[in-house]
């Protein structure tokens, strides 16, 4: 026994070890995770929610398209160099939401115009008509049947790269796909001549002389082309949003009259958090949980002594475990997650409470120290696992509900929660147990008042 609680301690010292060098100091890069991950409510930024039009996709591959849609804004957002992007979808009766936190982005209109970003490479004609740049429009077949559709990077292949010509000017290539093809065929042919310009969504294209990018089509073009007269950043930064993917569904929001008509690319709601807000608000989290959490202490010190100073050495090691998962998963922190965390500490002293009660309880019934410290855990555990089970339980109903309705700081308080009591039982069971287990083995200290029992309470 003695010798498994050895290699118990040395694990537990390895542990608290690796916790403590990957937390220290908190900014530090680990992994490849850059300090703790902050929520919008703490480090300020801004948060959008866009609806996604899935009226012409079939019903049955709706969810899969959504994931690549989620999975497509969440890289070009990285290409876009914000820091931790949150890109979640929300489904509810049928409805697809696609939400976006951008950490640090605290001014609203900079983050819809990224946002907007989102929308795809236009190919643009000029009307003299119009007396304006109107879409260039062409017919392909598909499965035998004729559609009339738009020329736009919704048809390029994702290899497009960037290249340099004789005189040092970088362009852009890009490929078609099978549709893009037939309309790159048909729209260059009929325009010989005559200038094609190239939008980004609503916003023209513009090169390193700041006018509008619109090349006269010399030949006709089928397979792949090229877009010049961008500078060599704006053509890489282009080609990695290319690459990232293509989003096969409009996002934007329904309009509110009832008209059925949708409004592409503008938010279904949004709002922003100041940073100084997010700062004050960690500031008094952490003055609330410093005060919260020396009390604790000396409650543990005061009243069960000896077992109370092994709580808190157990606490300590807790809670240095607990940031390095949350810096390591890493977990988004919300201020209801520090909440969450706060409550699962309280929590896991509560495990130690139970165990230390049933130790007293044995050692007035007569059991000898060692026998008491086993006897106290084995019977404390049950009411620690039905208790925790418990919570688990409210953790899921929590995270489920947070996503139903859209209340993403009830999920991150759902999650840092279940992470907390989880590891609350490891603490206790094993952490707190292999100490105690030290402690009496080794016959330093067998005095029972310094265990909170009283030698007149003994038999």
């Amino acid at each position: 026994m003695r010798r498994k609680n050895v290699y118990l301690l040395i694990f537990i010292l390895v542990l608290f070890g690796f916790a403590l060098s990957s937390i220290v100091p908190l900014d530090r890069d680990v992994f490849g995770r850059q300090g703790l991950r902050l929520g919008l409510d703490l480090a300020g930024g801004s948060y959008l929610v866009y609806q996604a039009d899935v009226s012409a996709v079939p019903p049955d591959e709706t969810d899969e398209i959504m994931e690549g849609v989620q999975g497509v804004i969440a890289r070009r957002i990285d290409a876009l160099g914000i820091t931790e992007p949150i890109v979640q979808v929300q489904k509810r009766e049928g409805e697809y939401n696609i939400v976006i936190q951008l950490p640090g982005v605290a001014d609203i209109e900079e983050a819809k115009r990224m946002i907007g970003l989102f929308t795809v490479l236009e190919f643009r004609e000029w009307s003299d008509e119009e007396g304006d740049w109107i879409p260039a429009v062409g017919t392909v077949t598909l499965d035998g049947e004729a559609r009339e559709l738009a020329l736009s990077s919704r048809y390029f292949s994702e290899d497009s790269f960037v290249n340099i010509d004789e005189f040092g000017r970088p362009f852009l290539v890009f490929r078609w796909n099978e549709e893009g093809e037939q309309l790159s065929e048909q729209i260059t042919g009929r325009l010989i001549g005559k200038q094609l310009a190239i939008f980004l969504g609503d916003q023209p294209l513009e090169g390193d002389d700041g006018k509008i990018i619109a090349p006269v089509v010399r030949d006709v073009i089928i397979e792949s082309g090229v877009i010049e007269g961008l500078s060599l950043v704006d053509a890489q930064s282009l080609s990695q949003f290319l690459n990232a993917g293509r989003i096969d569904v409009p996002l934007g929001r329904w309009a509110e009259d009832g008209s059925g008509v949708f409004e592409q690319d503008v938010p279904l709601y949004e709002w922003t958090v100041d940073a100084t807000l997010g700062a004050d608000s960690i500031r008094k989290s952490i003055v609330a949980a410093g005060i919260g959490i020396a009390l604790l202490l000396l409650f543990m010190l005061v009243y069960y002594r000896l077992p109370g100073l092994i709580a808190c050495l157990s606490l300590g090691i807790y809670g240095v475990v607990l940031l390095s998962i949350f810096k390591l998963l890493p977990v988004t922190l919300t201020l209801p997650g520090i909440a969450g965390f706060i409550l699962s500490l309280g929590m896991a002293v509560d495990a130690n409470i139970l165990i230390f009660e049933r130790i007293k309880e044995e050692m007035r019934g007569g059991r000898s120290l060692a026998a008491a410290v086993e006897a106290g855990f084995n019977r404390a555990w049950t009411a620690i696992r039905d208790s925790n089970i418990t919570t688990f339980i409210a953790c899921f109903i929590l995270f489920w509900l947070g996503g139903e309705l859209g209340a993403l700081m009830v999920r991150g308080f759902a999650i840092t929660l279940f992470i907390g009591v989880a590891l609350s039982m490891f603490t206790a069971i094993v952490i707190t147990r292999t100490l105690l287990r030290l402690i009496v083995s080794s016959h330093v200290i067998t005095n029972p008042a310094a265990y909170g029992v009283t030698a007149s309470r003994t038999n």
